[in-house]
């Protein structure tokens, strides 16, 4: 078990990769939202437009699979924050080993880290005003 300061460039390699991997599950995240209103506005317009309006709980559908995929990359990107903001702290110190560099794990359970995520307002703050447009399009439509 080595306990030597890990260099420079291996600590900037280290931290860019977290940097990258928390983007990459913020634009996941948004991608989550993007596409579930793309697809629920879609099924609105379609299922409107025809004559069985009792089809339009069909809309409602995409949304609780869109909010589980979203509650989970929030939650790793959470988790990947706070490994970044350890890695951070432990650089600042002195306590860095050269065992934490290069390893790239959330910092607590992943479960754990999606069921914070679905207090999260970014989360409730879309899905349900998004629940609660279908069901008024529902009462108006029928």
């Amino acid at each position: 078990m080595s306990t030597s300061q890990p260099s420079e460039s291996a600590i900037q390699a280290h931290l860019g990769m977290l940097q990258n991997v928390v983007q990459r599950m913020a634009s996941n995240s948004a991608s989550c939202k993007t596409w579930c209103i793309t697809i629920v506005s879609a099924i609105i317009v379609a299922v409107a437009d025809k004559p069985n309006e009792k089809l339009l709980w069909i809309a409602a559908i995409p949304i609780p699979a869109f909010l589980l995929l979203d509650a989970y990359y929030l939650g790793l990107e959470r988790g990947f924050r706070d490994s970044y903001n350890t890695f951070v702290s432990r650089y600042c110190s002195g306590t860095l080993r050269s065992e934490d560099v290069f390893c790239i794990s959330p910092s607590k359970d992943v479960n754990w880290l999606r069921f914070e995520a679905f207090t999260s307002f970014s989360i409730l703050g879309f899905y349900l005003p998004l629940a609660a447009i279908v069901a008024v399009v529902k009462a108006i439509i029928t």
